[in-house]
């Protein structure tokens, strides 16, 4: 495909995402698999021009708004050509020339407002702080008020693309010998500094034309998604409910760590997302200890309310804002795809008194997010603790933010995670 052609593509997304209700990572998808014909250098340079525009829509809408161009797709995509790139207007005539799968040439209006960008930057002296680092203004106070001094270098930090990070299924092989077995098909990785099972690609690499990959030797897990696991403390024979289980990617990291020795649980209203994760735990050698049972079905729910003090180990990563994973979704800072904070922060409350029940005396609850706001973090178990006092917070490592795990893509190079490992007192 030629430049044009590219840019053309991009916008054709851009509409989608305006039209849509659904998560840009889905619309990507969708579009790409509609057009096989595309080859795979112009799929991944389509994708990254998708991602770091909506990186910078902040700014971008900015400048708009300053040259009184209306915020559309294709205007969206010329100030992001001109801005970021740094094309000059014979370059923009060139790659907005009308010709067959190019966008159609530059108007008038559009050479006009063109003008006021001329010799611009994406950013501007005279940008306010938020838009600089790309804060909503939604989540502005509550993240100053958390991150103090470090606002604007934290957020920051969130405005570049995420690490591919691959959890070695230790159960099925050593870390060491994974990422031999990925090197030998070009697959360049470091272990990763905080999970004893984590590797982080060096490079771009294409996982599933791996032999670790197609034998269940490696999945695809941020760092941060691993330490939520690994505080979890599970081992073999234990008795483990995951409750908030979606695709089964914890279920995963926790089946390996007790060494297929014990029972787990996996339970969400999304029966689909569960069943789903059943290929992934055949895959990985651990079906025969884990239990699905979906929420959507009555019966489940009913059997749930009768585990009284049946399980070591209780661990909730609840939904939540997932203002964490902005590095990776970057359209979720400006678009609410289910319920807003209030909403959620009363399910996340719910699902706590749910379980909390559910726990064994001694043993461990461990409520997680994918969240950096204090209200669906620390509020959250500050209350928990108040209407439950048989629990008590139990100190993570101080590396990783003790007394509750706290991560950030500045400070650990992860997504933004949450963890509060709560113990029951024993009887």
């Amino acid at each position: 495909m030629r430049p044009a052609s590219r840019i053309q593509a991009v916008i054709e997304i851009y509409e989608r995402i305006a039209a849509a209700k659904i998560p840009m990572d889905a619309i990507v998808g969708d579009y790409m698999r509609q057009r096989r014909y595309i080859g795979s250098k112009d799929r991944a340079d389509i994708a990254e021009r998708t991602y770091n525009v909506m990186r910078a829509w902040g700014r971008l809408t900015w400048w708009l708004e300053r040259a009184k161009a209306e915020l559309t797709p294709r205007n969206l995509l010329i100030a992001y050509t001109a801005l970021a790139d740094g094309v000059n207007e014979d370059r923009l005539k060139e790659l907005f020339d009308g010709s067959k799968f190019a966008p159609e040439p530059l108007t008038g209006d559009e050479f006009a407002w063109l003008e006021r960008l001329k010799g611009k930057t994406l950013e501007h002296p005279d940008m306010p702080e938020a838009v600089r680092v790309e804060c909503p203004a939604d989540y502005e106070e509550a993240l100053r008020g958390y991150f103090g001094d470090g606002f604007t270098d934290e957020l920051t930090a969130m405005q570049h693309s995420a690490t591919l990070d691959m959890r070695a299924n230790v159960f099925i092989a050593p870390r060491e010998k994974v990422q031999a077995s990925l090197a030998k098909d070009g697959v360049a990785t470091d272990e990763t500094p905080f999970s004893p099972w984590g590797l982080r690609a060096r490079d771009k690499a294409y996982l599933s034309k791996t032999k670790a990959f197609a034998k269940g030797m490696v999945e695809i897990q941020d760092e941060g998604s691993q330490m939520i696991a690994h505080v979890c403390g599970a081992k073999r024979g234990m008795q483990v409910l995951d409750f908030c289980a979606g695709g089964g990617g914890k279920t995963l990291a926790l089946a390996a760590a007790m060494e297929r020795k014990g029972r787990i649980v996996a339970m969400d209203m999304d029966e689909r997302r569960l069943q789903k994760g059943k290929e992934r735990f055949r895959k990985a050698q651990i079906a025969d200890i884990v239990e699905v049972r979906p929420l959507s079905d009555e019966r489940h729910r009913k059997w749930l309310r009768r585990q009284k003090e049946t399980f070591d180990i209780v661990l909730c990563d609840v939904p939540c804002t997932g203002t964490g994973t902005w590095r990776r979704n970057p359209d979720k800072r400006w678009k609410l795809y289910g319920p807003g904070l209030e909403e959620l922060a009363k399910t996340q409350s719910e699902i706590l008194d749910k379980v909390a029940p559910c726990v064994k005396p001694g043993g461990k609850l461990v409520y997680a997010t994918c969240s950096l706001l204090p209200a669906e973090n620390e509020n959250q178990v500050e209350e928990f603790l108040k209407r439950h006092p048989e629990f008590s917070v139990q100190p993570v490592d101080e590396k990783l933010g003790a007394p509750f795990m706290r991560l950030t893509p500045l400070r650990h190079n992860t997504d933004g995670f949450f963890a509060a490992v709560l113990e029951k007192k024993a009887s």
